[in-house]
């Protein structure tokens, strides 16, 4: 195995029961599920349901919530991966860390998850928590705008709380915070854009899909965003399409001719970095995917299967592919390494002599998948080795629920493959945007170490 040249080391890990909901395929609610090196195409059943009307929604938030009993949440771990989805936690979850003397101990997680539900007791309460939101002036909006379209948050927030299986009434303050002060508001933004985007066509022209790039760090939660997203455009009648970076693998075979032909280049060795894509394909199926604009074109969105020849992973057979049908109105396209663009050689070399490659391969990144993109949505974190700390965490939880996961040597070794290209790119990407990116159209989202927006710089 060829040998890592790091400089970072992580900090101190907080070892929780933690992870994100993998992508969905909403037209089979099929879930495809990424879990370490391992991959599960299952099905999952979401019960059915009527959304209450607007005037009852309003009649349940004005009523006192005075009953201290827990909602009736999903169950603790979907057996479509085994993973745990925070969101639907009420209680404290406890965290194990390695004390000095080497032994374990419990303590809390941290001061934000309340071992008490939060009361939601009226409709104006909730108004004060929307407009306390660190994204609201950032994104344009108003507590007069906010106001205005109470209506609107009411429903999503219905809409969202379905979705997870969390009781609307009686939500946690990290609930509250990720859907009122995080999915929502990111929603509207990108409704905004959506309707911007259309108005720059004629009428009579046929209107492209609006290509929406997330770029954020692996574990961050960006798939999860994107999953409530696409969840939401749905409910309100558009039609959306998720793809990942990951769908642009090489194949196998092309991914052991890339190691050959750098022997010895850690950052090469798997999948991951620039250079161990298929950019002609991406080219290919991104461009077929802005010509969805009218009913009955049909096309199937690539998929790779990440636990093919023991974890090293092989594009997905075309029959087990998705189908999404036009007329598009926006396209979700998410990546750890999207927006990141060549820097001058010196500057990689002093992070990294083996991401001299990489560096030369990203030139042909733009291109590929850049260039489609109109609005763009940056998850920016404060310091990279979270990173680490988030993956250990979703490994820990797949260990403790009994399926295989990555040991916590395995996943050091797994990360610092990605830890060059952070350390270089994510500087630039922050101060100066993705390229050809425009400032009305780029959202920057600063989230902390549990994943939740705050006050950016």
């Amino acid at each position: 195995m060829a040998a890592l040249n790091i400089s970072w080391q992580p900090t101190t890990a907080v070892l929780t029961k933690f992870s994100s909901l993998s992508q969905y395929d909403y037209n089979n609610l099929s879930s495809r599920q990424s879990c370490g090196n391992a991959f599960t195409s299952t099905c999952v059943s979401f019960p059915c349901f009527s959304p209450l009307s607007l005037s009852t929604t309003r009649a349940a938030f004005t009523k006192k919530i005075v009953s201290s009993t827990s909602c009736n949440m999903m169950p603790r771990s979907t057996k479509s991966g085994n993973e745990t989805l925070w969101i639907q936690h009420n209680s404290l979850c406890p965290d194990t860390i390695a004390s000095n003397n080497g032994r374990r101990r419990q303590c809390q997680v941290h001061s934000v998850f309340p071992t008490t539900p939060a009361e939601v007791s009226s409709v104006d309460d909730l108004f004060e928590f929307i407009s306390s939101g660190p994204l609201l002036e950032k994104m344009g909006f108003t507590s007069e705008s906010v106001a205005e379209s109470i209506d609107k948050w009411l429903q999503y927030g219905l809409y969202l709380c379905r979705l997870f299986r969390l009781n609307e009434l009686y939500l946690n303050l990290p609930q509250k915070i990720r859907l009122y002060h995080y999915y929502i508001p990111v929603f509207l933004w990108i409704e905004q854009q959506i309707a911007d985007h259309s108005s720059s066509f004629d009428d009579g022209e046929e209107v492209p899909p609006l290509v929406v790039g997330f770029s954020a760090p692996q574990g961050c939660g960006k798939t999860t965003l994107v999953f409530a997203l696409d969840y939401l455009f749905r409910m309100t009648g558009r039609k959306s399409a998720t793809i990942s970076i990951d769908d642009f693998y090489l194949t196998a075979g092309d991914q052991a001719k890339l190691r050959e032909s750098n022997p010895g280049n850690a950052l090469l060795e798997f999948r991951g970095n620039g250079g161990s894509h298929d950019l002609p394909f991406s080219v290919e199926t991104l461009t077929a995917m802005c010509k969805l604009t009218k009913e009955g074109i049909k096309m199937k969105l690539p998929r790779y299967d990440k636990s093919a020849y023991d974890g090293r992973g092989d594009r997905a057979d075309p029959s087990t592919w998705p189908e999404i049908e036009g007329p598009l109105s926006v396209i979700l396209f998410e990546g750890w390494m999207l927006g990141f663009k060549p820097l001058p050689v010196e500057v990689v070399k002093d992070v990294d002599p083996q991401l001299e490659t990489v560096n030369k391969n990203l030139e042909a990144y733009y291109d590929a998948w850049d260039k489609f993109i109109k609005s763009w949505v940056v998850i920016k974190i404060q310091d990279p080795s979270f990173v680490y700390q988030w993956r250990l965490q979703a490994e820990i939880a797949m260990r403790e629920d009994g399926n295989p996961g990555m040991t916590n040597e395995e996943v050091l070794d797994f990360v610092s493959r990605y830890m060059p290209a952070y350390k270089a790119y994510l500087p630039t990407l922050y101060s100066e945007g993705p390229s050809g990116s425009h400032p009305n159209r780029l959202l920057v989202i600063d989230i902390d170490e549990g994943r939740n927006p705050i006050l950016g710089c």
